[in-house]
């Protein structure tokens, strides 16, 4: 059963686009402080390889196979495309016309439409859309009109479930009425009427429907943050099972005859997240299977949407394993692992039939591809590489090696370590890249284009899935509880001591960086761990826990315990203590090395607030710090050029600091923006952020 959940998680949004049409520049280094003992062989790439929009990308299938739609600029912002698929992609038109970069689309069980989600400049108040490629365009434009199907100010849509049986209707979640929770509607795609379901009064976080349609399951979550999952009889909701606040479960949907559910959970004695039956109606359950190398969590569950049968499992540790249950999309699999060997297939989208794919084919050190792959005669064809200037000079990319090592207390910690292409493993200058969350993401092999783009200046790139990440099993997540600054941060402190030890890395030339929790992960190391890191970039990290809770978007609101359980509770004595102390902004007088912040002024989890509370701080101590604030972006830079300036400044903050290679030249557009971006931290006040 296919969904779109259209609320968003506290991750870190980097894009990875790059720009239509530019030549392909080979620059010469420019850089301060290279001072190692080894040679670089490969070119220096320009950096809108790596961060400009891409030709094409994200494309879909129409369920007919009669289109292909995709993502590609215009107007200088990725858009939604489309053409007929026997077309070549010049022929293509636009579908969208957005000024904001669309954050994903979709088309409808019957191709009717293309739905897809927009925000105002990052603000993550998310409104739902429609557009019919089939419709006439007014005079005078260049796209079809979108139709705004939630037309509400400042709400947070969800797409909860769409029908396959009638494919005009969807369910959603709105949070008009109470910012805090969703309510339930049904919507009529066509005539844009919602209809309500159900309205939230009883702090309802999850609504299941079966394979016809039927609301059968709800999920509420209590103030103490535990989950309670529960059958609908007519108006009464029966608890039926519940997970503690330091447990998971969730429903990857019904059988073929829609008695069971498919349950994962880590409830009890569990440390592994493992599928089940379950009969909503006994409650029985039913083990159906677990890592079969007991490493981690359950990872995925495909399934047939004209069978209802299961097709393959997943399991994600150093890279993703498969097993599969359907002999025909075995087979498949395995012919397109012979074709691309050393990648991995991700199948992107299929006909209703399941005899046509779109795939994508990537890996740690090759650029991404489309293929066309028709299953019934494995024929494979190529439809377009989102970033051909790149492929032209992927020899130039690094591998990322997964390693492991211990931490402060012994815990093993699993990483990846991406060595520059022409260089030596030795003495070498290290960006540790921190992912955000922390609760639950974590780092993944394969492309990345920040990874290839600080490798390709001549860094080292550690990135160390630090307790708390997510996949490892419950025992390794909650561990991270109330060790924010302590022991997750020792996670990263023991990655960086690790490479000292191993010679990888040049102790004096260590910089970290991150966004989001990798944000605060920079700031906290340099305030705890002076002495360890030569500089520091915090993307919209948080520097005081305090304020980040209190300024937490209103529909978080059943997830409070849950960052209380991570942090402290601001409520107690015992709590606050813990957040004092583990806030990088009351420990700045101990920061004295060159940090680099970056943040937008619509965060709404971040809020601007946490920016300028450090550098206040940091200004009064008397410290240098750099400050680039956009006034059009929210948690994290989605905007091409926005994104080009960002990185040029820290492109160029990190060559001065640990000595990398860097490209002083930038298009104009790029250095006009830069110098917008720029704040003159003598004119920074503290205004305290509004929920």
């Amino acid at each position: 059963m296919q969904r779109l959940i259209l609320c968003l998680t506290l991750l870190l949004l980097t894009s990875t686009t790059n720009a239509q049409g530019n030549e392909l520049k080979t620059m010469t280094a420019d850089g301060k402080k290279n001072e190692t003992n080894t040679k670089v062989e490969t070119e220096l790439l320009d950096r809108e390889l790596f961060f400009g929009n891409p030709q094409i990308s994200q494309g879909q299938l129409s369920p007919d196979g009669k289109f292909i739609s995709f993502m590609k600029p215009y107007q200088g912002i990725m858009n939604v495309w489309v053409k007929e698929f026997a077309e070549p992609f010049e022929k293509a038109r636009p579908l969208t016309d957005s000024k904001q970069p669309l954050r994903g689309y979709t088309w409808t069980e019957d191709g009717n439409y293309i739905l897809f989600v927009k925000d105002s400049d990052g603000d993550e108040n998310m409104n739902l859309f429609a557009v019919d490629p089939n419709a006439e365009i007014e005079a005078g434009k260049e796209t079809p009109k979108s139709r705004n199907l939630t037309p509400l100010k400042d709400v947070t849509a969800q797409m909860v479930h769409a029908s396959q049986n009638n494919p005009d209707l969807l369910w959603v979640g709105l949070n008009d009425r109470d910012k805090a929770w969703h309510d339930l509607y049904k919507l009529e795609i066509s005539t844009g009427d919602l209809e309500l379901v159900y309205q939230n009064n009883d702090r309802i976080t999850g609504y299941e429907f079966d394979w016809d349609d039927n609301l059968r399951l709800l999920s509420r979550t209590d103030p103490a943050g535990n989950t309670t999952l529960l059958r609908k009889d007519g108006d009464n909701l029966v608890p039926i099972y519940e997970t503690s606040v330091t447990e998971n479960s969730g429903i990857n949907g019904w059988d073929a005859k829609n008695e069971n559910i498919y349950l994962v959970t880590n409830k009890g004695d569990l440390d592994l997240m493992t599928l089940y039956k379950m009969n909503p109606a006994t409650k029985e359950l039913e083990l159906l299977e677990s890592d079969p190398e007991k490493r981690v969590d359950f990872g995925g569950l495909r399934m047939d949407r004209n069978t209802r049968e299961i097709i393959s499992t997943s399991y994600t540790e150093d890279k993703t394993r498969h097993y599969w249950r359907d002999k025909n999309w075995e087979a498949n699999y395995k012919f397109l692992e012979e074709k691309f060997p050393g990648r991995e297939i991700a199948f992107q989208s299929s006909t209703k039939d399941y005899g046509k794919f779109l795939i994508a084919v990537y890996g740690d050190k090759y650029a991404s591809e489309a293929w066309y792959f028709d299953a019934n005669n494995q024929e494979l064809i190529h439809q377009y590489t989102p970033r051909p200037e790149l492929k032209e000079v992927e020899q130039n990319l690094a591998p990322m090696t997964p390693i492991r090592y211990p931490s402060s207390d012994g815990l093993e910690i699993p990483a990846y370590l991406t060595i520059p292409t022409g260089m030596e493993a030795k003495n070498l200058p290290v960006v540790v890249l921190v992912h955000g969350g922390p609760k639950g993401p974590r780092d993944s092999w394969g492309y990345s284009s920040l990874v290839q783009f600080l490798a390709n200046r001549g860094y080292a790139v550690l990135q160390p899935n630090f307790r708390a990440s997510g996949g490892y099993g419950k025992k390794f997540l909650n561990a991270g509880d109330l060790q924010w600054g302590k022991l997750m941060q020792d996670d990263i402190t023991w990655g960086v001591k690790h490479l000292i030890e191993k010679g990888i890395a040049d102790k004096d030339r260590v910089a970290i960086m991150g966004g989001s929790y990798g944000g605060y992960a920079t700031l906290a190391g340099l305030a705890f761990t002076p002495d360890l890191y030569a500089c520091g970039v915090d993307i919209v990290g948080p520097s005081n826990i305090f304020t980040l809770l209190d300024s937490i978007p209103p529909y978080w609101e059943a997830g409070r315990a849950f960052l209380y359980g991570m942090v402290g509770d601001p409520n107690t004595e015992e709590g606050k203590a813990l957040i004092e102390e583990a806030s990088p902004l009351f420990s700045v007088e101990k920061i004295s090395k060159p940090l680099l912040i970056i943040q937008g002024a619509n965060d709404p989890r971040v809020k601007q607030a946490e920016a300028d509370q450090i550098v206040i701080a940091l200004r009064e101590q008397g410290h240098k710090v750099s400050y680039l604030l956009a006034d059009d972006e929210g948690h994290g830079f989605a905007k091409p050029t926005n994104r080009m300036a960002m990185y040029a400044e820290i492109e160029a903050f990190l060559a001065e600091q640990i000595g990398g290679r860097y490209q002083k030249e930038m298009p104009e557009e790029v250095e006009k923006r830069l110098e917008q971006l720029r704040v003159d931290i003598d004119k920074v006040k503290y205004e305290p952020a509004e929920q």
